[in-house]
């Protein structure tokens, strides 16, 4: 029988993301008909030939091209190994990309992304809030090595506003990658990508190349938003949320094409970034159930936020399906996602003490950070996961001592109500 296991239609019916994630890159047929892919805990390769030893680094290392139809070989598991392989593809599938990577975590695949296109003396225009891991990456590690960082501002949707930052960005130098997180963690900030990618033409036509648009699509990727189809070169994620699925592992991915992917992938080689074979076979345990995951956390999201939209005791609810139809985010919402996710923020009445208080009550909710996972998690993102991020900046992007942010999960939703309910009594 011949080999479908990159099959990707029936006849003209293509076939839906949710089933390829059953079947896509692996071949039973090499792993001794196993329905499900074993681990390959190997750490080299063994090679048919001499020829192919030789052709399989020429293609690793990016000085040849394999032909057309043909992997680039295993070579060793710090380069590629089937698990990764089998991941990168069906991750790919899920964006409608050329190609994945994997690395050992979201941050990871920020850092490598950013060091791969970043040079001494450029600038990285970025907008507000970043996950705080990356406020931190930009502020501190990056400008240690003489990479500058200007932020968009906390309105995605401006475009006076995000010009303005673009002027200031190009007297500091050269902007070599505009990097975006739409929606923003916490606050469910929008950025327009579509006005991104004006933006970086038009710089493109003042300083002759135009910067690499990076969007980290944790929040709604790959189900609910496809950056890569609205401008952006490269979609990142940190894969131990959604696509992880389960908080119990650690790891990110960049995708995109293969040229823009392509410098990604080989500093990932030289420094060691890539992801291990478990944690690569744990993820493709996830990717079957990610549709149905997100579906449901996400329909649980939308009766949490409503309860919390109505309660006196909270002053706002930053969930998208809230933006007004014709607002600048509202339009933007419609445009460029097609479900709101199931993480987001709110600001209690009373500040830290009321927040504190209304953590301390949930029952059913963990008190953790991370999100996207199967439980619920709750979190005070200005003393824990943006807590190394200036006041000043906190309070101007919207993540304030009152904020509270939900990661929910898919518990039954009448037990989620009655949880958080009870908690704004006691806050």
């Amino acid at each position: 029988m011949a080999s479908d296991h990159k099959k990707t239609h029936i006849g003209s019916h293509k076939l839906h993301p949710e089933t390829q994630m059953l079947n896509y890159g692996y071949d039973p047929a090499l792993s001794e008909g196993a329905v499900k892919p074993p681990v390959f805990l190997t750490s080299t390769f063994v090679f048919p030939t001499a020829e192919d030893g030789r052709d399989f680094f020429d293609y690793v290392s990016g000085r040849k091209e394999p032909p057309e139809g043909k992997g680039q070989g295993l070579v060793y598991s710090r380069f590629n190994h089937p698990n990764s392989e089998i991941v990168e593809d069906r991750l790919a599938v899920y964006e409608e990309a050329e190609r994945g990577v994997l690395f050992s975590s979201g941050m990871s695949a920020i850092a490598t992304t950013l060091l791969a296109y970043a040079r001494p003396g450029d600038v990285i225009l970025h907008s507000q809030p970043l996950y705080g891991g990356t406020e931190t990456l930009l502020t501190k590690t990056m400008a240690s090595l003489g990479i500058k960082s200007v932020g968009l501002g906390s309105c995605g949707v401006d475009e006076a506003i995000m010009r303005e930052a673009a002027e200031k960005a190009i007297a500091e130098g050269r902007v070599s990658l505009i990097l975006i997180e739409t929606p923003a963690n916490p606050t469910n900030g929008l950025v327009d990508l579509k006005l991104v990618r004006r933006i970086a033409e038009e710089i493109e036509a003042r300083q002759g190349s135009r910067p690499i648009i990076v969007c980290d699509n944790t929040l709604l990727g790959p189900l609910y938003q496809h950056p890569l189809k609205h401008g952006a070169d490269l979609s990142l994620y940190s894969l131990t949320k959604y696509v992880g699925g389960h908080s119990d592992l650690v790891a990110g991915a960049v995708l995109g094409s293969d040229a823009m992917t392509r410098p990604v992938r080989q500093l990932r080689g030289a420094i060691g970034t890539h992801l291990d074979p478990h944690s690569c076979w744990m993820l493709g345990r996830s990717l079957e159930t990610l549709g149905l995951r997100m579906e449901r956390a996400t329909l649980n999201a939308q009766r949490v936020a409503e309860l919390l939209r109505d309660h006196a005791k909270v002053n706002k609810v930053h969930f998208p399906p809230f933006y007004e139809a014709d607002s600048a985010e509202g339009k933007v919402y419609a445009r460029q996602c097609s479900g709101a996710g199931s993480t987001f923020s709110f600001d209690i009445e009373g500040g830290e003490a009321a927040a504190f208080r209304f953590l301390n009550a949930l029952k059913i909710m963990k008190l953790a950070v991370s999100l996207g996972g199967t439980e619920s998690l709750a979190s005070h993102p200005a003393t824990m996961t943006h807590s190394g991020v200036p006041k000043e900046v906190r309070e101007r992007i919207g993540v304030t001592s009152s904020t509270v942010r939900l990661s929910i999960g898919v518990e039954h939703v009448d037990d989620l109500l009655v949880d958080v309910k009870q908690a704004l009594d006691a806050a």
